[in-house]
């Protein structure tokens, strides 16, 4: 009997089906914000977002309109549920094994750098030079989307490509965030954040289980890292990679305890039982599988809707370097990432530092690099941060919408014009033996 294709581990599947469901939400949601802001009703669009929201506590308070808190503030959840996902991937998943992570990880390098210097060589000495980073990112939830629509036509093996080249290129936009795009720091409320943070570790080695603490704690790092002018949302990362990975206790402890049980077990044993089930799976999966779903199909497009609703008009792109920042945008999410995720994944194969995916061809990688072009959510987000002038950040919202439409149609052109690869025993047990 011949060995059967490869297939996604069944976690995986699940996210990737998550993904690819909470990706039509999303559409959804950029679609009525761009009916709202162009309708005749778009006064009522900027009233509702630009509504100020305070929170108080004592003499303390925090003043900020809708839309801040959804970026500052809901996008921390969403940056924490990135950061477990990292952490996961870290522990258990592919970026663990140097080998197996070197070809999507080096290719999500390439596929940042070169739309990064694309937008630079277009906007050099503008005004909207400093929006480099904005071209920069690929949207999970879009460009995983997209690759699950289209089936069998790409290969398991190149699904999860996309999936670590995705979320290795969150890890370097957090990094880009971070670094490049915060405000002036201060560093005793960024020391207030390290100490939440070092809190959470203690919390962890005095094995404090329950989360009423961690949540508290991570209340505090939240309005620290705010005040500190690094983006509040490196928080939410920071927390996700502090969560841990693996379980409390071994699943087979629990099996072996259960199977001791009387046939009618006292309320105190199903207690016991009940936690020792919770404490076989790890937090960071416990709280992804609370989380995730949440992010997905509320919080990403709650922040579509209150950032993608831009006035599209013919004037928009005659400000001041508006139209050499749509271009920057639109060539870089297009060219940039085709050609940076290509070019990077061919020189580590070429150098041996990684292999491509089993049952993938070259063509085929041309065509999911294309969608690594699909740079929304978190080049939105970006956009916000790099732009104050309103002028320039529209014309980069408008760059983001058109070069994610067209990178997701060239990738799906492609893709579905190429045949499916046939996967043979020989390239299954090539691949088991590389890894």
């Amino acid at each position: 009997m011949l060995p059967s294709p490869p297939r996604l581990p069944r976690p995986l599947r699940q996210f990737l089906d998550t993904e690819a469901s909470s990706g039509v939400v999303l559409l959804g949601a950029t679609v009525l914000a761009l009916l709202w802001a162009n309708s005749p009703w778009n006064g009522s669009y900027e009233r509702l977002w630009d509504t100020v929201m305070t929170l108080s506590v004592g003499q303390w308070h925090l003043t900020e309109d809708l839309r801040h808190w959804v970026n500052d503030g809901l996008m921390a959840i969403f940056f924490f549920v990135a950061g477990v996902e990292i952490k996961r991937e870290l522990v258990d998943g592919d970026l663990r094994d140097p080998r197996a992570a070197a070809l999507p990880v080096l290719a999500a390098l390439g596929g940042m750098v070169v739309p990064a210097i694309l937008f630079t060589v277009v906007n050099v000495g503008g005004a909207g030079s400093h929006g480099w980073g904005v071209p920069m990112a690929t949207d999970i939830a879009f460009a995983v989307g997209m690759v699950v629509l289209l089936g069998k036509r790409v290969p398991p093996g190149l699904k999860l490509f996309l999936l670590t080249l995705a979320i290795a290129d969150d890890i370097g936009a957090i990094v880009v965030i971070a670094v490049f795009y915060a405000q002036s720091v201060d560093f005793l409320a960024l020391g207030v954040a390290a100490l939440a943070f070092g809190a959470v570790v203690a919390l962890r080695r005095l094995g404090v289980l329950s989360l009423a603490p961690y949540a508290i704690v991570a209340v505090v790092a939240w309005l620290a890292m705010f005040e500190s002018g690094v983006h509040a949302t490196i928080a939410g990362v920071v927390l996700g990679l502090l969560t841990p990975a693996r379980p409390y206790a071994p699943a087979s402890l629990a099996t072996e305890w259960a199977a001791d049980l009387d046939d009618e077990p006292s309320r105190a044993e199903l207690a016991t039982m009940e936690t020792m089930a919770r404490h076989a799976v790890s937090p960071a999966e416990r709280l992804q599988h609370l989380l995730h779903p949440l992010a997905s199909y509320a919080i990403i497009p709650i922040f579509a809707l209150a950032n993608a609703g831009i006035e599209i008009s013919s004037g928009m792109l005659d400000g001041d370097g508006a139209t050499r920042v749509a271009l920057g945008v639109v060539l870089g999410l297009v060219v940039g990432k085709t050609v940076g995720i290509t070019l990077a994944s061919w020189l580590a194969v070429r150098l041996g530092l990684g292999v491509l995916p089993v049952g993938a061809t070259w063509r085929q990688l041309v065509g999911v690099a294309a969608l690594g072009g699909v740079g929304f959510t978190v080049a939105l987000f970006v956009s916000g941060l790099a732009f104050d002038d309103p002028a320039l950040g529209d014309a980069a919202k408008l760059g983001i919408l058109a070069g994610s439409v067209l990178a997701a149609v060239v990738g799906s052109v492609l893709l579905t014009l190429l045949p499916c690869a046939r996967v043979t025993p020989k390239e299954i047990a090539v691949e088991a033996l590389a890894r």
